[in-house]
């Protein structure tokens, strides 16, 4: 099988687009005879015709319709290439995909990113939300430069990566409607209906660890993945939710829902994952700082090989 000889590729590209042998020839500063040499070197090398000729006029056939289709996309990926490579910025990366577990409040995602992503505005950006694990086979072939969760990676996780602490914040509850005079948090949560984030959240285990602590038993009227749906219900009345509480003064705007109550003993936890075989790490390391920012992290990146 013969590889494909990009220099010829060139040339064929250069004809077509142009319409005759003469015209290449003029605009590559060649004489003709090169460019028809070229050509058919390359039609030889392929075993097919890519040209029909008509009255000494070229008319691309079916397989020459097919080969500049593709020769426009190569040459015009090398262009951007070229510009990317130009670009002030030392980033060759024309893509960089986030991935986002569930959990992740929104609000605090952009708060993450949203500075980064100005700063890099010559990058294509690309988020995608799964769970940790779906995430994490995406990190592990490279088709996932970057991942925000609300967990590090458990122990005994075959992946090539590594966990940054960004921060942690504690915990609000959320009600549509202040509580009264009679009720105390967090004693009023019993019997309530609450709206939970589900068991794949990495707030949960202590969530509910906190709620038989404190013997209290409210009616969980639903779970969910998605933590915006959570407190979309929460807004429409449906029960009371919690949220993070470096987040709090927004969920109350955005929601029109009242903070009843903070938890602090309870932390939920957040995490920057990254791929081993990465070698660029600027818009990481960009990322990472703005987070600890927000959270008010102290200290220099914490870095957790392999698991948390």
């Amino acid at each position: 099988m013969h590889h494909l000889n990009y220099h010829h590729l060139y040339y064929f590209y250069v004809i077509a687009r142009e319409g005759s042998i003469s015209k290449a020839a003029a605009l590559l500063h060649v004489t003709p005879q090169t460019v028809s040499g070229q050509l058919s070197t390359f039609e030889r090398q392929l075993g097919y015709a890519l040209f029909e000729r008509v009255n000494k006029r070229l008319h691309l056939n079916a397989k020459g319709k097919i080969a500049y289709q593709h020769a426009c996309e190569i040459f015009q990926k090398g262009n951007q290439l070229a510009e990317i490579l130009k670009s002030p910025i030392d980033h060759a990366n024309s893509e960089f995909v986030i991935g986002i577990t569930n959990g992740i409040p929104k609000v605090l995602f952009y708060d993450f990113v949203h500075q980064t992503m100005g700063a890099f505005s010559n990058v294509k950006y690309i988020i995608r939300e799964d769970s940790l694990d779906g995430l994490l086979k995406e990190l592990a072939i490279n088709a996932i430069d970057f991942i925000v969760s609300d967990r590090g990676i458990a122990p005994g996780t075959q992946v090539n990566a590594n966990s940054h602490f960004l921060g942690h914040s504690s915990l609000s509850f959320f009600a549509k409607h202040t509580l009264n005079k009679h009720q105390h948090f967090p004693t009023c949560l019993n019997e309530m209906p609450l709206l939970l984030q589900s068991s794949s959240s990495g707030i949960r285990s202590a969530l509910s660890k906190w709620l038989i602590d404190e013997q209290i038993f409210p009616n969980i009227v639903a779970e969910f993945d998605d933590s915006a749906l959570l407190k979309l219900f929460g807004s429409e009345n449906f029960g009371v939710f919690c949220a993070p509480s470096a987040i709090a003064a927004h969920v109350e705007k955005q929601y029109g829902v009242h903070c009843i109550g903070e938890v602090v003993s309870i932390s939920e936890r957040y995490f920057a994952i990254t791929g081993k075989s990465r070698t660029d790490y600027t818009i990481s390391e960009a990322i990472i700082l703005q987070a600890k920012a927000v959270l008010g992290s102290a200290g220099g990146s914490a870095l957790l090989t392999g698991n948390e």
